[in-house]
């Protein structure tokens, strides 16, 4: 007998190995996963196989799993009426016997339960058929109900298994499972499960990181102020009055580095006025047809009513028209119409693009004309078709300024001039300025956008409450208004400790 070691990569590699060093005689003893690949035990009995010799037989009984695997010692002739069932016994007896057949297999489950079952089918068949051969004659066949004993080591008495049929073996039970959708690498835990873990590792990962980023920005933001303390106090300080960090920094940037701290001021008012556009004076130097857009509630009817009061005083009130499209709210041209009778001019109610283009063409020939459209806010999905049909009318050129309120919040204003950049802004109109604590956030977004300013108001009287807009003056006006507050502030502490 010849016993070797294979090693190789995975198990259809080993078996040719095997086959090709040994022969298809070889019998695998082991086989087991180490580093690398698969380790196989296999070995072959050459003595035996030459002077073993196939036992004749007229006929052979079938195998009950189908295969074409014949018996070599363990068939026997069932058919045959004169053999008895004594030199069968004996025959068994022998092979039991023999030391150098009892080969310890090292097979596979399957393989050895077959082999097994195939054994006592032969068996059983075997004393059946003597029974029925052995009618006539006189038997002792008391034996036959004493069970046999066998020790637990010892082996079926079955021929080994050829590497071909362990690979034909091998295949059938792949086909078996792969038919029954077996899948021996899949997980016991669920997809539905995995996917929550998957979600969570994520959300974990993903507050990990930002954590990480607040603390790196941390640490960045500690070495400017230790190395950069102007830059760093000047940056602060805009922060506070409203301005986002984006604008701040950059503005910032370009100040003159070693430089002192009235110094960089200075540079940073000018900075700031240099970036806050101004529109000029159309409406009321050029007149032409205009339309005040934006959100509900910010002053577009008074803000119209005080351009069209400053435009009669200069012009006439026969040159100045208004026409109101806002048929939503009750009542919401009795205001406009109010204004136009007090000033002595034609007012007009446009329920539709068809009545707007009519009265366009009907008042052509005054040298202004206002539109006040209806206000909506900023996700109403009536505002992009009242966009529309100022932009498609094709008879009449409309300059269209956004009324913005100087009381918004950063994140509205934003978001409002983002829903009305649909159309051509020509700029817009900065409302509600006596109202506003700080003017910080809307110039920050009107900064970040380059929409110019063309006016202001800051009061309800008309028309004395709108003038063009001034960069100068507006920055003024914030810088003025945070360095009062901190004025009031410290005397509210210093009062408050005494």
């Amino acid at each position: 007998m010849k016993i070797k070691r294979f090693f190789a990569k995975d198990m259809r590699s080993a078996l040719a190995e095997v086959k090709e060093v040994l022969g298809p005689d070889a019998v695998i003893m082991s086989n087991k996963k180490v580093t690398g690949g698969i380790e196989i035990v296999a070995a072959v009995d050459f003595s035996e196989s030459k002077s073993a010799a196939p036992e004749p037989a007229a006929k052979r009984t079938p195998v009950m799993n189908k295969t074409n695997r014949q018996l070599s010692e363990d068939s026997v002739n069932l058919s045959a009426s004169k053999f008895s069932f004594k030199k069968l016994m004996a025959s068994e007896m022998s092979q039991q016997v023999k030391p150098e057949q009892a080969v310890v297999k090292n097979d596979s489950l399957a393989s050895l339960l077959a082999r097994q079952q195939e054994h006592k089918q032969q068996m059983s068949q075997a004393i059946s058929n003597e029974d029925n051969a052995a009618e006539g004659n006189n038997w002792d066949t008391s034996f036959l109900k004493k069970p046999v004993t066998r020790r637990f080591a010892e082996p079926p008495k079955c021929a080994p298994a050829t590497l071909a049929e362990q690979n034909e073996m091998r295949d059938g039970m792949a086909r078996q499972s792969s038919h029954s959708g077996y899948k021996p690498f899949e997980s016991a835990v669920s997809k539905s499960d995995n996917q929550q873990d998957i979600s969570a590792m994520k959300a974990e990962l993903s507050s990990i990181r930002k954590l990480l980023e607040h603390q790196v920005s941390g640490l960045q933001w500690q070495e400017v102020e230790r190395n950069e303390p102007i830059r760093a106090m000047l940056i602060k300080h805009l922060v506070k009055i409203g301005f986002t960090e984006e604008v701040a920094d950059q503005l910032v940037n370009n100040v003159t580095e070693n430089c002192s701290i009235e110094s960089a001021w200075d540079q940073i008012q000018a900075l700031l006025t240099d970036n806050v556009l101004i529109a000029p004076d159309d409406i009321l130097s050029k007149g032409g047809a205009v339309a005040l857009v934006g959100p509900t509630g910010v002053g577009k009817t008074t803000t119209i009513a005080k351009l069209a009061a400053k435009f009669a005083m200069l012009h006439g009130s026969d040159n100045v028209a208004l026409i109101t499209t806002d048929t939503y709210r009750i009542g919401a041209h009795e205001q406009l119409a109010t204004y136009g009778r007090i000033m002595g001019c034609t007012v007009k109610i446009a329920r539709d693009d068809a009545e707007l283009a009519q009265y366009l063409y009907q008042l052509r020939s005054k040298r202004l004309v206002l539109i006040d459209t209806a206000g909506m806010g900023q996700r109403d999905t009536r505002l992009s078709e009242q966009l529309e049909s100022l932009v498609n009318n094709d008879k009449v050129v409309i300059r269209n300024y956004l009324v913005v309120p100087a009381t918004a919040q950063r994140r509205v204003v934003q978001e409002t001039l983002e829903h009305f950049h649909h159309i051509p802004l020509a700029g817009c109109i900065l409302s509600k300025v006596d109202e506003s604590l700080s003017l910080g956030e809307v110039l920050s977004v009107l900064i970040q956008h380059q929409l110019p300013i063309a006016y202001i108001t800051n009061g309800q009287r008309v028309p004395e409450d709108i003038d063009s807009a001034n960069a100068q003056q507006l920055v003024s006006t914030v810088l003025n208004r945070d360095t009062l507050e901190e004025q009031n502030d410290t005397h509210f502490w210093l009062g408050d400790d005494k």
